[in-house]
């Protein structure tokens, strides 16, 4: 080992991903040792420093290149030692002079005072704090004043940051997931919506529930809307209510750039806004919707109960945009005895992926979609990867019809009750498959998927139905 030149030994190193593997292979020899710490990018230090601030120096007097670091002390105790404090940071801060992604989850000490020594770090690019109480505006701004190179700000559970000081000084990039944050501060940003080009904005707990409010409703709030995001390009809204004058619903009606779009049990959603929408969005890319029923009003047909979006949703994206390629559909609380309470039809979804040149397809609870919409998806020239959910429609003989896809490679299947054994062993027949990731289907064996792909993950554990459909479920007083 030792006479291998160095860009091999770099290359070998490139390929090596496992924090465990890399701290091995670093034990084989000397030269390794350290020629893996000065390559070494990237760490991630949990809670076991002890005493703090003498051991973080220590190890980092061995990487002298990280870019990105992460501390994380989620479940720390005084058994463990001093917390991450401030000697920490400045530590941190002057030796990693390359540092431009930097997390801190759950560092209770670190102070607004303590931040100011990350203005040492001129090329960081993207600071994530979680769960960090102690931290206010005053310390955010000592950051976004000397970093001039930041945009990505991601914020959970920072309660003592307040909107009015933060907003303003957001850079490109907003990820906001903040306790005592409404939908309505956001409009605060103003004229800062005109440079941004990701936001997402979530709200946690049980909001769907009978009878529940949106948390971040703000009665008689004066706002108003006349606001321009026309270079957004990622937008992501979960969680959230967007009834007529509530919510974040104007995002919808004037961000013309997006290439990608995640609506997930977005409450409130209006059809012909979202076929506007898709009109005007002709570089859209990716498209992700997670769907409930609910109440909706139609014209020819009263109120029905279903998904609020329908073949019309479809049909515009068919139409008007081309670039389309990765297309997720969630669906969750879907009775598969009433398809009706699914807007969308398996014609439908079939017209799109007919349309565009979609490569990646997802489909979650679409009991709508039955083996004929498999034989449909074997004439999908783009179609490269597959991941069937909560699917009890999908027989052997779906999966006959699939395979036949010319360059499909990827094939997951999780919670398909209706697979068995002799399904899996056609995919193994056809030898196509890169990958194949088998996670609860019951009828499916770890022997039966032993070579039906060149890489197979498999697990006979049963998935919750939060986990299935993304849900997160609040406990009361959380």
């Amino acid at each position: 080992m030792e006479d291998l030149p160095e860009p091999l030994l770099a290359d070998i190193l490139t390929r090596i991903t496992r924090a465990s593997d890399l701290n091995s292979l670093s034990l084989v020899s000397k030269q390794l040792y350290t020629f893996e710490g000065e390559h070494r990018d990237a760490i991630c230090i949990g809670c076991g420093l002890n005493p703090a601030t003498e051991a973080l120096t220590s190890l980092l007097s061995r990487f002298s290149n990280l870019s990105k670091v992460e501390i994380n002390y989620s479940g720390w105790t005084p058994s463990h030692g001093e917390q991450f404090n401030e000697h920490c940071l400045s530590v941190l801060s002057s030796q990693c002079p390359l540092l431009s992604d930097l997390t801190l989850s759950f560092c209770s000490n670190i102070q607004d005072a303590s931040m100011a020594y990350l203005a040492r770090c001129t090329k960081l690019r993207c600071l994530k704090l979680i769960s960090a109480p102690a931290i206010s505006w005053c310390g955010l701004s000592l950051v976004a004043v000397v970093c001039k190179h930041l945009s990505v700000l991601h914020l959970v559970d920072c309660i003592a940051v307040s909107v009015d000081g933060w907003l303003a000084y957001l850079g490109r990039h907003g990820s906001l997931d903040c306790k005592e944050i409404s939908q309505y501060d956001l409009l605060k940003f103003g004229p800062g919506w005109q440079k941004l080009q990701k936001f997402e904005f979530e709200i946690n707990g049980n909001y769907w529930m009978p009878m529940s409010l949106d948390p971040s409703y703000v009665p008689g709030y004066p706002y108003g809307y006349e606001i321009c995001c026309e270079n957004l390009k990622d937008l992501r809204l979960a969680h959230i209510i967007t009834e007529p004058e509530i919510g974040l619903r104007f995002l919808l009606g004037k961000c013309k750039a997006l290439e990608t779009l995640r609506l997930e049990y977005v409450i409130g959603l209006d059809e012909s806004e979202m076929i506007a929408l898709f009109q005007r969005c002709s570089n859209l890319k990716s498209i992700s919707l997670w769907l409930m029923p609910l109440h909706c009003h139609s014209v020819n047909h009263g109120f029905q109960f279903r998904t609020p979006l329908t073949n019309g949703s479809l049909e515009a994206l068919a139409l008007s945009c081309p670039m389309l390629e990765v297309v997720e559909l969630t669906f969750t609380f879907c009775d598969p005895d009433w398809p009706t309470e699914i807007g969308f039809t398996q014609k439908g979804i079939l017209t799109l992926m007919q349309s565009c040149p979609i490569r990646s397809l997802v489909l979650n609870g679409a009991s709508i979609f039955y083996n004929s919409g498999m034989k449909g998806l074997s004439s999908c020239q783009f179609l490269q990867t597959l991941e069937i959910v909560d699917c009890m429609s999908l027989t052997d003989a779906g999966l006959d019809f699939v395979i036949q896809a010319p360059r499909l490679s990827n094939l997951t299947l999780r919670k398909c009750n209706n697979v068995t054994d002799n399904g899996i062993a056609a995919l193994a027949c056809s030898g196509k498959l890169e990958s194949l990731t088998v996670i609860g289907c019951r009828q499916i064996s770890q022997e039966g998927v032993h070579g039906a792909a060149k890489s197979v993950r498999y697990s006979a554990d049963t998935e919750s139905h939060d986990s299935l459909k993304g849900m997160k479920v609040q406990c009361p007083g959380d």
